[in-house]
């Protein structure tokens, strides 16, 4: 296990049930993603079974199970930004990162993930960097993009 759960657990003294998701949280904000242990632990932990953790884990967008890039890519795919050009976005990210959905390069820069809907579908399509949303793009403006922030990287 990469990080030490103890003092996550000691914010949810009371291991209520109610207490899943934001523990499951706090965890990947902690992390970055859960792993299996993880998820195991906090069955544990809250007398839970894994397999309902994975349920509700599983029906959010918001958690992972894998590690991702430092530039973690959400493309959104919801019904608006599909009509706006969503996937011929996600087309050229795949390109120019040499990565799919759910995955992180070899360098651990970038990682790609679509998602159902991000909820700003007037700014349609838009993808998030780091919880930075990039709203109306195009082409153009997401090579843009994807050039600076491998500028910013390659500067630091």
């Amino acid at each position: 296990m990469s990080i030490s759960l103890e003092d996550v657990f000691e914010k949810f003294p009371n291991r209520r049930r109610e207490d899943m998701i934001p523990l499951l949280q706090a965890i990947q904000d902690k992390n970055g993603f859960l792993s299996e242990e993880m998820i195991s632990s906090v069955g544990s932990y809250l007398r839970i079974s894994v397999n309902k953790i994975y349920g509700v884990a599983t029906f959010y967008d918001n958690f992972r199970f894998g590690p991702v890039g430092k530039y973690h890519i959400r493309l959104c795919h919801g019904t608006a930004c599909h009509v706006a050009g969503a996937g011929t976005l996600l087309k050229e990210l795949e390109r120019i990162l040499k990565i799919s959905d759910g995955e992180c390069d070899k360098q651990g820069i970038f990682s790609l993930e679509v998602v159902s809907c991000i909820g700003a579908c007037g700014l349609a399509p838009l993808i998030e960097v780091n919880d930075m949303y990039h709203t109306n793009l195009n082409l153009q403006s997401l090579k843009e993009l994807i050039k600076s922030l491998r500028e910013k990287e390659n500067s630091a």
